[in-house]
């Protein structure tokens, strides 16, 4: 991994198995767009007497040129951010989506909505 990775965990001790998920997942999204300058992953655990058991994963990517990408999703009411690997996978399929995005319109790939057709209903459109 070429990328400088930089990974907090706020409300709890950080996590070997997480890191190392989150690595893998910064080589994935390295492999796909190839030239970030860096990446901050923060993961928030969630409090024990708070009664939402949900883990919150935000990435913050920079690219050349002072692009900044960022995942900021914080789950509400879905269960299966109670789970850890399942928030930090998600965190990451939308940052893959948000590079790929990018991608596209740097490529001029955006799409364009069709040309207005002008015409009444009385009339029948001109050929």
């Amino acid at each position: 991994m070429e990328t400088p990775l930089k990974i907090s965990f706020q409300g709890g001790d950080a996590s070997e198995a997480l890191s190392s998920l989150i690595a893998e997942n910064v080589e994935a999204l390295e492999k796909l767009h190839g030239r970030m300058t860096a990446c901050h992953v923060v993961v928030q655990i969630p409090d024990r007497h708070h009664r939402s058991h949900q883990f919150s994963v935000k990435v913050h990517l920079a690219l050349p040129g002072g692009i900044d990408v960022n995942v900021d999703h914080a789950p509400q009411g879905d269960n299966h951010f109670a789970d850890a690997q399942a928030a930090v996978h998600d965190a990451f399929r939308r940052a893959k989506r948000a590079l790929k995005d990018r991608a596209r319109k740097q490529r001029g790939e955006v799409k364009t909505l069709h040309e207005r057709i002008e015409r009444t209903i009385d009339q029948p459109p001109e050929a």
